[in-house]
C-alpha cells in the first residue's frame, strides 16, 4: 500500500461512513510519512479547510518523534455553531469517535507564508478571538489512537468536526495590550459530561505548554507544510479535560467558565453515521 493507497482507503470509508478494522497499509514510522498521507487525503477529500485541530503527542513517543504537537484539517461540513439547543451529530459506528472541550481561537489575518517560526508573543498578534468550543474526534479506524500518532496523522489528525459556542474574550492584534491578556485565560474551566457524569475537567493551560505556545507550533509547521493559516480559520487548541469515548445513542455536555460572567454551555446528542450524513459533505 502507497501513501495515495492509504490515503484513498480513509477518505473513502468516511465518505461511505464505514468503519475499518485494520490500518490500511504498514503503519508510518515517522510523521513525515504521515503528513504526506494526510495531504494526499486532504486533497482527495477536496473541501475547504476552515480551521486546524493540535492534538498532543503522547509523553512517551514526543523524543521518538521530535515534538509534543500534531495537528489535523477541520472541514467546512463539519463546523456547527451552537445556538442553545442540543445538536445531534453523527458519529462512526465500528470507528472512533470521542468529545473533547476545547477553547478554539480566530485567525486575524493571513499568517505570513515564509515564515516558519514563530514566538508566544508573535502567535497572540496572529488571533482576534477565542471562542468555547468542542471538537469532535473520529476516524473510521476504532484503533486510531492506540496505535499512536503517526496513525492519527495519517487520518487528518483523527478529527470530524467542530463545534463553535460563546465567544470568550477578543484580542487586539495590532497591540502588544491585548483586551483578554495571556495570563486572564488561565482563569478560564471546561466540564466534561458523557450520559450524565462527569468525565473530566480542566483548564485552558491543561495542555503543556499552554495555548500560544501550541498556536506558535502549529503557524510555523503550516508554513513549512506550504499550508499557513488564514484569515478567519479556527484553531482547536487541545483537549482541556480529556478524551473520552462517546458512541451513537451517547448524550453529552460541556461547560465553560472563566472571568467575570464569561460562561458556555454545549450539549449534543449522538446518532449512527451514514453515508447521507452532511457532515461527509
Amino acid at each position: 500500500m502507497t501513501a495515495d493507497d492509504i490515503a484513498k482507503s480513509f477518505v473513502e470509508a468516511r465518505r461511505a461512513a464505514r468503519a475499518l478494522p485494520d490500518f490500511p497499509g504498514v503503519v508510518p514510522a515517522k510523521l513525515a510519512e504521515s503528513y504526506a498521507i494526510q495531504d494526499k487525503a486532504i486533497a482527495l477529500y477536496d473541501r475547504p479547510i476552515i480551521g486546524w485541530k493540535i492534538g498532543r503527542v503522547a509523553p512517551d513517543k514526543q523524543a521518538e518523534h521530535n515534538t509534543e504537537r500534531l495537528c489535523g484539517p477541520i472541514f467546512a461540513p463539519t463546523l456547527k455553531h451552537y445556538a442553545g439547543e442540543a445538536l445531534t451529530l453523527p458519529v462512526y459506528e465500528g470507528g472512533f469517535a470521542a468529545v473533547e472541550a476545547e477553547y478554539v481561537f480566530r485567525v486575524d489575518h493571513d499568517a505570513d507564508p515564509d515564515k516558519t517560526s514563530y514566538t508566544e508573543e508573535e502567535a497572540l498578534r496572529l488571533i482576534d478571538a477565542v471562542f468555547a468550543g468542542v471538537e469532535m474526534a473520529g476516524s473510521p479506524l476504532a484503533t486510531i489512537n492506540a496505535l499512536g500518532p503517526t496513525v492519527v496523522a495519517s487520518d487528518f489528525g483523527n478529527n470530524f468536526g467542530l463545534i463553535l459556542s460563546t465567544q470568550l474574550g477578543e484580542f487586539d492584534s495590532d497591540s502588544t495590550e491585548a483586551t483578554l491578556s495571556p495570563q486572564a485565560l488561565a482563569a478560564y474551566t471546561a466540564t466534561t459530561e458523557v450520559d450524565g457524569k462527569v468525565v473530566g475537567d480542566g483548564g485552558l493551560f491543561a495542555m503543556p505548554g499552554g495555548p500560544l505556545q501550541a498556536i506558535a507550533w502549529l503557524a510555523g509547521f503550516l508554513a513549512a507544510r506550504g499550508r499557513p493559516l488564514l484569515k478567519g480559520q479556527y484553531i482547536s487548541s487541545g483537549a482541556t479535560s480529556g478524551i473520552h469515548d462517546i458512541k451513537p445513542g451517547s448524550a453529552a455536555a460541556v461547560r465553560f467558565s472563566g472571568p467575570g460572567t464569561h460562561t458556555a454551555e454545549v450539549r449534543l446528542k449522538t446518532v449512527k453515521l451514514t453515508e447521507t450524513s452532511e457532515e461527509l459533505g
